[in-house]
């Protein structure tokens, strides 16, 4: 059975639908799809990695990579050819606000459909989990043993509890998060694997952070946390002991994500 294609999150929809070329009576048209346009719009406008799209639309980044070069084939085609660009369709979600701060900014609400029109993303119910250990941001993704889990409603943590991970990798430790409605981590290192796990289960990553995890969550809040968009986890034998005495990089899989990495 096919794997079913995942619903790609867009912020807005684009303003303009179709561009047409002056100086040419040329009928043909190229159809970008409103996803594809997203990923042109994050890499070359916005100047995001790969990495960093794949994270914000939720999918993967091999589907961001290939929608991209997809996108960017169909733009040389229609300034070469001097066709008409359209732009509409595709599989996409605008998004509901369950990634905080989205868009690199609290989204305009008035970008919206109507269903969402006047909402604000402050107003809406958020889960942020941290991975955590003696009040502080525990430094490796896969071998965190607890999470603290914040509510957040109106812009303020309204409720917080320390929950065990209940396992290992970085597919197991996505699936619990998900499971509680976790919609937005922080966390000190992460392996590759296990940030296109959280990116397939829609969960926003700000990764790199140390310190208190208190004060990482209101940080985030108040848009001011500092943390690293290209985090990754590479200590491979170079003795980065964990709290429980486990080095990162000791066990077969090491930390670039592949099974029980960070």
């Amino acid at each position: 059975m096919a794997r079913p294609v995942r619903c790609r999150r867009i912020c807005f929809e684009p303003k303009y639908s179709s561009f047409v070329p002056c100086g040419t009576e040329s009928t043909e048209q190229v159809l970008l799809t409103v996803d594809e346009f997203e990923a042109v719009r994050l890499i070359d406008h916005e100047k995001r990695t790969h990495e960093q799209c794949a994270r914000q639309m939720g999918i993967s980044r091999t589907t961001v990579t290939e929608m991209y070069e997809r996108a960017r084939t169909k733009i040389a085609d229609l300034l070469v050819g001097g066709k008409t660009l359209c732009i509409s369709g595709g599989n996409y979600a605008l998004c509901d606000g369950s990634a905080w701060r989205c868009c690199g900014k609290k989204c305009d609400r008035a970008e919206y459909t109507a269903e969402t029109a006047g909402e604000r993303e402050e107003d809406r119910i958020m889960k942020v989990a941290v991975t955590y250990e003696n009040g502080e941001v525990f430094p490796h993704f896969g071998h965190t043993e607890q999470f603290k889990v914040y509510e957040i409603e109106d812009g303020k943590v309204t409720r917080a509890q320390v929950v065990d991970a209940g396992g290992s990798g970085h597919g197991a430790l996505a699936g619990m998060l998900s499971a509680r409605n976790v919609d937005t981590l922080i966390c000190g290192g992460i392996g590759a694997g296990a940030q296109t796990a959280l990116a397939e289960a829609g969960i926003r990553l700000y990764g790199g952070v140390t310190g208190s995890a208190d004060e990482a969550v209101d940080k985030l809040l108040a848009g001011n946390l500092a943390f690293d968009p290209d985090v990754h986890c590479d200590h491979h034998g170079e003795g980065h002991h964990h709290g429980n005495g486990h080095a990162c990089g000791e066990d077969k899989h090491g930390c670039a994500g592949n099974g029980g990495g960070c």
